[in-house]
């Protein structure tokens, strides 16, 4: 099947791309979870529209990339988030959790789409985080997570 992704897809492709998937896997995952839309000749114009919205969100160059990977690796991110006696979360910490604290803790603005935490935080304590910001960058991030 034919698809438009809307979001950059790990091993598939970057926004705008149209890539050809098995049909279960865009049916099932890709279209519903807001990932890609299906191919269709007027489609074409959301692809231009998603490039234009991309290539003014991205980091255009390595240097850039180097640049806000070096003001990440100097923040200090402290998150506060509720937690029962034995430091299990109510919960769990998603990517939006980590970018809005990054930015809190005087960053830089992080897409929280860029925001990659391996396995999902559900504990207090010190966690490492990546942050992909460009294809051949990535920013290796300490994220401590306290109780509220």
């Amino acid at each position: 099947m034919k698809i438009i992704l809307t979001h950059e897809v790990s091993g598939l492709g970057t926004a705008g791309d149209v890539v050809d998937v098995k049909d279960g896997y865009a049916r099932n995952y890709l279209v519903p979870r807001g990932f890609a839309i299906r191919w269709t000749k007027g489609g074409e114009k959301d692809v231009e529209q998603i490039r234009r919205g991309r290539k003014i969100r991205e980091i255009a160059t390595i240097e850039q990339a180097n640049e806000v990977k070096g003001q990440l690796e100097g923040v200090n991110v402290k998150l506060a988030v509720r937690a029962g006696d034995a430091g299990r979360l109510f919960g769990s910490v998603t990517p939006a959790d980590v970018a809005s604290a990054i930015k809190a803790a005087g960053g830089p603005d992080v897409d929280k789409r860029r925001v990659e935490l391996g396995s999902p935080i559900k504990t207090l304590g010190a966690h490492q985080i990546s942050v992909r910001l460009h294809a051949e960058v990535v920013a290796k991030l300490g994220v401590e997570v306290v109780a509220a």
